[in-house]
């Protein structure tokens, strides 16, 4: 039997068993089918996306689900569509056929659980959802260097979960309506989860600002000023923690130290949002705290003391200043001495009662 004969008949039973199949198997040829043909839709919904064609992304999508509902990437792209638009049940109901197809889908969890706390007030969900996040473990781990690493990736995740579990947490201390031991539960359970967060996530300013918020609500206001103070460290132009930092340095009635961050606090507003009425409260707080140290200090000291050197930001700029084709120019030490200048905070020895506790303030008790 020559080769060419040989393929004919091999063909033919080929043939022949694909169309026995196809008899006797017509579901499975059936859903086999359909999902290219949903998978080429969703492929169509994706370059849509791309382009921000939102509506037509949408019925591309939704078309190829119909045939290929376990496409758990296109729910996922569905649901952030629907938040865009600000459909927000719609989005957790996607978020939810995309975690029904792969329940280890963390980012999917994740979305669905930061919806349905902020926008949906299902605080318990979103809780649930971070839980299972912390209870997924990834088999396979790897790190080759320079060439692939989804170690650091899970980890970002894992912190992720605990820093958006204690967001919960302090939402749902918001509505309590003072009932104080609820009140003092959750605020215990989202301290926690910032403590966890921070571990991993050393440098997010967003765990360590709300880590001492959370603290100041409870009372804390030796590890809320801790913590408001690293937070400023990491980003210190950021006007809330310098705010927070003030309105609690007031509480303690420390009001020169309270006066310095809510001036810190009013230029970066004014920077950040121009003359608005967030912008004038916080102003009215400063005359209210500068009037107070007055009373009790008879003047107001206005100058920050720990910059680089003896001189203040002010003295800098007068020898460091100088004009360049028409434009006002900043050395480089005066741009020094302004970030010293937000990213120290005076008051931190205020909390620390002496050397020993530093390292373990934020994490221990």
């Amino acid at each position: 039997m020559n080769r060419r004969k040989f393929s004919k008949i091999f063909s033919f039973f080929i043939i022949i068993a694909i169309v026995l199949t196809a008899y006797f198997y017509t579901d499975w040829y059936a859903t086999q089918i359909n999902k290219c043909r949903g998978m080429y839709l969703v492929w169509r919904g994706d370059r849509a996306l791309r382009k921000l064609k939102l509506q037509k992304a949408i019925d591309y999508y939704l078309r190829g689900l119909a045939l290929y509902p376990g496409h758990y990437s296109a729910w996922f792209n569905l649901g952030n569509i629907y938040v865009l638009y600000e459909d927000y049940y719609s989005a957790v109901d996607a978020y939810e056929n995309a975690i029904q197809a792969n329940p280890n889908y963390i980012i999917a969890r994740m979305n669905y659980g930061i919806i349905s706390a902020e926008r949906l007030g299902d605080f318990d969900g979103a809780i649930d959802q971070y839980n299972t996040i912390l209870g997924i473990r990834k088999k396979f781990l790897i790190w080759i260097p320079y060439v692939f690493n989804n170690m650091k990736s899970y980890k970002t995740n894992i912190g992720l979960a605990y820093y958006n579990k204690g967001v919960a947490y302090r939402q749902k201390y918001i509505y309590q309506e003072g009932k104080k031991d609820y009140e003092s539960k959750y605020l215990k359970y989202a301290i926690s989860s910032y403590k966890e967060a921070i571990k991993i996530l050393k440098d997010s300013y967003d765990a360590h600002y709300n880590l001492g918020l959370a603290y100041h609500l409870y009372g804390d206001y030796r590890n809320a000023g801790i913590a408001y103070c690293k937070a400023i460290e990491l980003e210190p132009f950021n006007y809330e923690a310098h705010y927070n930092l003030a309105l609690l340095l007031r509480h303690l009635k420390y009001y020169k130290e309270s006066v310095v961050e809510m001036q810190k606090a009013t230029t970066l507003l004014i920077e950040a949002e121009g003359m608005t009425n967030r912008q004038r409260y916080v102003f009215q707080v400063l005359n209210d705290v500068s009037r107070t140290y007055m009373e009790t200090k008879g003047r107001i000291n206005y100058l920050v003391e720990n910059t680089t050197d003896d001189r203040t930001p002010l003295d800098i700029a007068a020898g460091n200043v100088k004009y360049v084709r028409g434009h006002l120019v900043m050395s480089d030490d005066f741009d020094e001495a302004i970030i010293q200048n937000y990213s120290t905070c005076g008051s931190y020895n205020l909390f620390v009662k002496d050397e020993e506790d530093d390292e373990d303030i934020l994490y221990g008790e």
